[in-house]
């Protein structure tokens, strides 16, 4: 019996230390670079402080935001994106290759150290909203390589020091991370440039959470009624509807909240100012885009040195599209503008 129970407890052991796989190393383990904890010591930060994530797609890039010793989170660092797929707007059905949109909280269990593509964290898709709203998908990761059919792919070199950021909070005690998958970073010029999208319901939704988070530098608590998300301030949660298609409870005045409110007032008189001289951009349809600096070497040494460079020996996805992206253009606006 106790020979059995030894064995077990050995074969435990290896799964959880990875070494079920012949190669299989400890790459999830692997310690947050000195550097990048240095510059989280200098900004008052900690590694097992919380973090929260931000993804943008016109820009092609990730950023860590993680709160620092006042309790307000600040950003820590933007990383380049290799490849995202599809275009602007949220992920609808299962195969449409769009990478999503929306408010993700990503717990343990999404974090993925057996990763096809290195190393990889699952967003939750579809969300409580996305569910209700009968929207389709599965395994939408942000993950290393440079390929991508849904997916935000962040080079081995970049996913392996998110990754490290965010298993150090969650072992902190953090319950999960916020993610905001976004389509560009929420700023009037932005706003006033895709005035004629369809998706402008939706985004202008969206800016509602990101607003909050501009006010008081918390991620806000995030649930759904009417077909919609519903932001409150994340240090005082309102009350939740139990079905996200429900009508929205009646909202308390909040002084944080009408802040958020007195934002995006402004915000819509700045976009209104802009939309009488700046065009609006329609896009073609290609599929996805690819940070400008991984396009460079893209179009100086082709796809195989780019994947040498950022994805060992997983092949760079439709580098034509990549090249071809019709945002790579896109002015790209400081982060302090939101």
């Amino acid at each position: 019996m106790n020979l059995l129970r030894t064995a077990f407890l050995f074969c435990l052991a290896a799964l959880v230390a990875g070494c079920a796989g012949g190669d299989y190393d400890d790459r999830a383990s692997v310690p947050i670079p000195p550097k990048l904890k240095q510059e989280m010591a200098a900004k008052g930060m900690s590694p097992a402080d919380p973090i929260m994530v931000r993804l943008y797609k016109q820009e092609s890039e990730l950023e860590v935001w993680k709160r620092n010793s006042s309790g307000r989170y600040a950003l820590l660092k933007t990383y380049p994106m290799c490849r995202w797929s599809g275009r602007l707007g949220p992920k609808m059905r299962e195969g449409d290759r769009q990478a999503p949109e929306g408010f993700y909280a990503v717990t343990p269990g999404l974090m993925n150290p057996r990763s096809q593509f290195y190393l990889a964290f699952n967003l939750g898709y579809p969300n409580q909203l996305e569910s209700a709203l009968g929207y389709s998908g599965s395994a939408l990761m942000v993950h290393g390589a440079c390929t991508s059919a849904g997916c935000y792919a962040m080079t081995n070199d970049g996913i392996a020091e998110v990754y490290a950021v965010a298993r150090e909070a969650l072992a902190g005690g953090q319950e999960s991370f916020q993610v905001q998958a976004l389509p560009f970073r929420m700023t009037p010029a932005n706003f006033a440039k895709h005035r004629d999208d369809p998706n402008m319901p939706f985004w202008r939704n969206l800016k509602e959470g990101t607003d909050l988070f501009a006010v008081t530098r918390v991620p806000p608590h995030v649930s759904a009624c009417g077909g919609r998300y519903r932001f409150t301030p994340g240090t005082q949660p309102g009350e939740e509807a139990a079905d996200p298609l429900a009508a929205c409870p009646v909202s308390l005045p909040d002084p944080v909240a009408e802040a958020a409110v007195s934002k995006r007032v402004r915000d819509d008189q700045t976009i209104a100012q802009l939309a009488v001289s700046q065009p609006t951009v329609s896009a073609a349809y290609v599929d996805g885009g690819m940070h400008q600096s991984f396009r460079e070497i893209l179009r100086r040494s082709g796809p195989q040195k780019l994947a040498a460079l950022t994805s060992g020996k997983i092949e760079v996805s439709r580098p034509d599209a990549a090249l071809a992206d019709p945002y790579k253009g896109a002015e790209m606006a400081e982060v302090g503008a939101e």
